[in-house]
């Protein structure tokens, strides 16, 4: 290499030298600002919500899916054929008992009706006549009889019309509410043909399934609770009627019914909702805010607020303490082991917390 060559190499060398010094000195100047700016301000304290561990009146509750069935309910249809002459309900109307709701064309029964009614008539007066001659000794036994026979077979043939003409007209097996109407005036209906749907809205059944292993713990005369997404907050009570005499082999759940008491007619039978079963006896346990519990794979545990002394100032830290839960119900869980009553828990903000955080916090009521 020449001597030029080799000035190039070093200036290159110094100069590379110089640039790394440079960030160098510029980052050390960096951390050393940051450095004495933290001390300034003081530790850095994290804002969270807390909340305290307290004792309540807790019940086991067992939680499933029920859907409402109407304890009386059916898809009205003809059962015999025929054209719709009247129709006397209107959709999601209230009917009583024995009112007629479709009427299909009777013509040719009435016209039957007149006809064995005069049957009937004259197989009475054959009838009589054939009674005071038979006292009278004037005709036979066997005439008395056929004349006996001739008059219940006119009245049987009476009787028959009468019930054509019942099935012809369509009425409300119970009293209820009506669905939306299926059929038009003038329309021909075939038997089976559906009319409206007729349901009883109150009260209804709640009919769902608990698993095997819990269905010791039910009863009948259990008290339940149901809410629905169509009403948001409420709760509608009811009492288990009915358990199923079986296990189901294909999901090993038991069926149950319940009867819910619907008096505002809010309920629909098809709907569904939630299903909670209260079991047992009301105990006290150590609960804490379902958000305060941080679920692991290794272990779930919350953020114990409890006093350190960091240096010559005394803190407030946020531990991570293992925890054992148990139930959980409404927004509440239970916590079998690893907390005190009264240690505050962290409710909101742990994403920025780590074991030993200092914080300051807003307190709030667990309840």
């Amino acid at each position: 290499m020449t001597t030029p060559e080799r000035r190039v190499v070093l200036r290159t060398l110094l100069i590379v030298a110089v640039v790394i010094a440079s960030v160098g000195g510029f980052k050390l100047w960096q951390q050393h600002t940051a450095r004495a700016a933290q001390m300034h301000r003081g530790r850095y304290e994290v804002s969270v919500s807390v909340a305290p561990a307290v004792k309540v009146s807790w019940r086991r509750e067992i939680h499933t899916v029920a859907s409402l069935v109407a304890t009386s309910g059916v898809n009205l249809a003809p059962q015999l054929s025929g054209q719709v002459t009247g129709i006397y309900f209107h959709s999601g109307e209230h009917v009583k008992k024995g009112q007629r709701l479709v009427q299909l064309d009777d013509s040719n029964e009435l016209a039957t009706l007149a006809q064995d009614r005069a049957k009937e008539a004259l197989s009475r007066i054959n009838y009589q006549r054939a009674r005071r001659l038979y006292a009278a000794r004037a005709t036979s036994l066997a005439a008395l009889d056929t004349a006996r026979a001739d008059e219940q077979g006119a009245m049987a043939a009476v009787e028959g019309v009468r019930a054509t003409l019942a099935k012809l007209a369509v009425s409300a097996p119970f009293s209820g509410w009506m669905g939306v109407r299926q059929i038009s005036l003038g329309e021909y209906l075939l038997p089976g043909t559906e009319i409206a749907a007729l349901n009883v809205w109150n009260p209804l059944r709640a009919e769902f399934t608990v698993p095997q292993s819990e269905s010791g713990l039910i009863r009948a005369g259990q008290t339940i609770e149901l809410t629905v997404d169509a009403f948001p907050g409420r709760h509608f009570s009811g009492r288990i009627s009915a358990i199923n005499s079986q296990v189901n082999p294909n999901t090993r759940n038991v069926t149950i019914e319940a009867i819910v008491q619907n008096p505002q007619r809010q309920l629909r039978p098809g709907m569904f909702g939630e299903a909670t079963i209260l079991v047992g006896v009301p105990d006290s346990r150590l609960a804490v805010p379902t958000v305060a519990v941080t679920y692991s794979t290794f272990g779930d545990y919350v953020y114990v607020v409890t006093d350190r002394k960091v240096g010559s100032q005394e803190l407030q830290v946020a531990i991570a303490t293992p925890v054992k839960v148990g139930h959980t119900r409404g927004k509440l869980t239970e916590i079998l082991q690893g907390l005190q009553p009264g240690e505050l828990v962290v409710t909101a903000g742990q994403i920025k917390l780590r074991n030993g955080t200092p914080v300051v916090f807003h307190r709030h009521s667990t309840l």
